[in-house]
């Protein structure tokens, strides 16, 4: 199958892959906006627009003439909070193996020059690769949660806050034990994803990113 980009009337729409996403939630609020979003996962989609993900190894797709990819990257073996493992982890290559992961799309950026986003928790690519561009929390974008998620930004703006609200709970931080902790950790808030299709959705008009880090205010489908 071969995804082509197409016209909104006058206005080129950008075809766009969301890697590591099963959720859906910034597809849809892709395609809600005209764009030609898909999305691409291990596991099966949930959402609205679920003709629009791709359930494969996102690396068989990832040279597929993307005009903007948004990556969240596995991360297990990358998290500051599973510190307490790193040892072993560097030990029996996981660790490794995650930063190979996070850096091929770094590499799609460098031999494509299109814009591209990395997402990721607090972690090691602060040293491994370089600090990101900036820290947000949800509670920027209309929750009233603290979780601090990195922005690795290559051709994009920085993300600006939609809704500051009040409440800084941990919810993600002291959520149980659970067979599906580790999809519900993973979900991108609904606030974020409206933001990130908002303000990226004409980025192939930003020709530089700054580079900087905002601190941490919280005080804590193509042919296969």
């Amino acid at each position: 199958m071969y995804v082509h980009s197409f016209h909104a009337g006058n206005l080129l729409k950008m075809k766009c892959l969301i890697a590591c996403e099963y959720s859906g939630r910034l597809r849809d609020a892709m395609i809600d906006r005209g764009h030609n979003a898909w999305s691409c996962d291990l596991l099966p989609s949930e959402g609205e627009h679920k003709n629009h993900h791709l359930q494969c190894d996102v690396f068989e797709v990832l040279d597929s003439n993307w005009d903007m990819v948004i990556a969240f990257p596995p991360c297990t073996h990358l998290a500051s909070s599973g510190a307490r493992w790193f040892s072993e982890k560097r030990e029996d290559g996981r660790q490794q193996a995650g930063t190979d992961f996070f850096m091929e799309f770094v590499a799609w950026h460098q031999r494509t020059l299109k814009p591209l986003a990395i997402e990721n928790p607090v972690g090691i690519m602060s040293t491994h690769y370089r600090k990101p561009d900036q820290i947000i929390h949800p509670w920027m974008f209309g929750h009233g949660e603290t979780k601090a998620t990195c922005l690795w930004l290559h051709g994009l703006p920085i993300l600006n806050p939609t809704n500051i609200v009040e409440g800084r709970v941990p919810r993600i931080w002291k959520m149980p034990p659970s067979e599906d902790r580790a999809k519900l950790r993973s979900l991108t808030y609904v606030g974020i994803a409206q933001a990130m299709a908002t303000q990226w959705g004409n980025a192939r008009h930003t020709e530089k990113t700054p580079n900087k880090t905002t601190p941490d205010e919280s005080g804590a489908s193509p042919e296969h």
